[in-house]
């Protein structure tokens, strides 16, 4: 491309856009954030539009392969993310296959024989205690997450992009949308971003903050791959009894695929998910995003090479599958009416408006919980606009922590339980009553462990 065409520039001629669906909430994003805010504002008596730019739910937990719902809880007996993420693994564990991890009744143990049986599923034991931790069969997860959509009478618009705000008088009034259909528009009194990356922002006019530490996990992309047929039990007697050699043979892995891959326990014994990550790339540039694609593939191959030849366990093992969604852990974040910062998390502060409780995941003892305000749903100006999952307002360490699948769920529920609430009273989201909203999250199965709602 040359310096000319660069700055060329075409203007695109004006066009009437048809309205092909108007709402009381509409929702750009279908992922674990989007999702929960359509079905929680649906169940709430809101008419409701979820519009999601792939052709299944689920985001970053089913096309994203992050199959690992994590840290529900925080070493105690009691989790502290419930509501609609609960509900998922409720339903998930109806189905033969559907997930894996801890029961209830596990939760908080210590119990020698407990940790043995779960010491090998990731994330499940955090200083010793079992922490509410599944891993799903994202398939089925993508079919119950449709039931949950349908069961709630929600307008569901698959492959279908939301590209712009529609602004008018310091207000979000509906979102255009690209699909096979053309473009659309679609209006709402509430619209709330689940895209993670928040791309309504921008042509909004909502201020928000992009900059990543290139230290921090969030600052990184991935595509997670699965390798089926292998044996996962053999390949973990493997670490146990030789793990001097597992570690050798797993910086050997990094140098023969050219980026860190991890081998994770998948959703049954024959098949494992591949966490990777590739620093210096930005889940909003399109050459970017272009470059992880092909560059992962690449690496795939020569790692899953390696993995065969030299991991005990994987002798028989195939390529299963690539993710169909690129995995993003950070991008633009909101400029909301609280900020939540890493002093805020760290110092574990309460907030009397309060949607959420986030259990520690440092191991060493830190404990303890970190909280998210109602606030950092809300932008600091524009009105009918909320966010939900992880573009919520947050500085960069606190955002790299608390940004995992059932946060995003938690907050998700919130932003769309607030938002039916402001459409009943006829009132702009940010002037949403905290004590009613936070009864309502409570009333509905989501918990508020140490927040006074009386």
């Amino acid at each position: 491309m040359t310096a000319d065409s660069i700055n060329k520039t075409f203007k695109e001629p004006s066009r009437d856009i048809k309205v092909c669906h108007e709402a009381d909430v509409v929702v750009v994003g279908g992922g674990p954030g989007g999702h929960s805010a359509a079905v929680a504002a649906a169940r709430n008596g809101a008419r409701t539009v979820l519009i999601e730019r792939y052709g299944h739910l689920g985001g970053m937990a089913s096309g994203g392969l992050v199959i690992l719902i994590p840290h529900m809880s925080d070493g105690g007996k009691e989790p502290q993310i419930a509501g609609l993420c609960l509900e998922w693994m409720n339903r998930l564990a109806k189905i033969p296959g559907g997930m894996v991890g801890p029961t209830l009744d596990e939760v908080g143990s210590s119990d020698p024989r407990v940790l043995a049986r779960w010491k090998n599923h990731f994330s499940a034991i955090v200083d010793g205690k079992i922490r509410l931790t599944w891993t799903v069969d994202p398939e089925m997860l993508k079919c119950i997450l449709n039931d949950m959509v349908e069961e709630a009478e929600i307008k569901l618009s698959l492959h279908s992009w939301g590209t712009q705000a529609i602004v008018e008088k310091g207000a979000v009034k509906g979102v255009i949308f690209e699909s096979k259909s053309g473009r659309q528009a679609v209006l709402g009194k509430v619209i709330i971003d689940g895209t993670g990356d928040a791309d309504l922002l921008p042509t909004a006019g909502v201020e928000f903050d992009g900059a990543l530490d290139a230290k921090l996990r969030s600052s990184m992309l991935a595509l997670v791959f699965r390798v089926g047929n292998c044996d996962f039990k053999k390949y973990n007697d493997f670490r146990e009894k030789d793990p001097k050699k597992a570690q050798e043979l797993s910086g050997e892995l990094a140098k023969a695929a050219g980026t860190f891959f991890l081998p994770i326990a998948g959703h049954r014994d024959d098949v494992v998910w591949v966490n990777n990550w590739i620093p210096g790339l930005k889940s909003t540039d399109v050459d970017d995003l272009t470059k992880l694609e092909v560059s992962v593939r690449r690496m795939m191959r020569k790692g899953f090479e390696f993995m065969k030849k030299n991991f005990p366990g994987f002798e028989n093992s195939f390529i299963l599958d690539t993710a169909s969604q690129t995995g993003t852990r950070g991008s633009r974040r909101l400029v909301g009416e609280h900020i939540v910062t890493a002093e805020d998390m760290n110092s574990s502060r309460k907030f009397d408006d309060t949607i959420a409780v986030i259990p520690k995941i440092a191991p060493g003892g830190s404990g303890g919980c970190a909280y998210i305000p109602y606030r950092a749903l809300v932008p600091v100006k524009m009105d009918g606009l909320l966010v939900a999952g992880r573009s919520f307002s947050s500085d960069k360490i606190a955002n790299d922590s608390m940004n995992l699948i059932p946060h995003c769920c938690a907050m998700g529920e919130a932003a769309g339980t607030a938002a039916a609430l402001a459409i009943k009273q006829g009132i702009s989201p940010r002037k949403v009553d905290y004590k009613t909203l936070q009864k309502t999250l409570v009333k509905q199965g989501a918990v508020l462990p140490g927040i006074n709602i009386a």
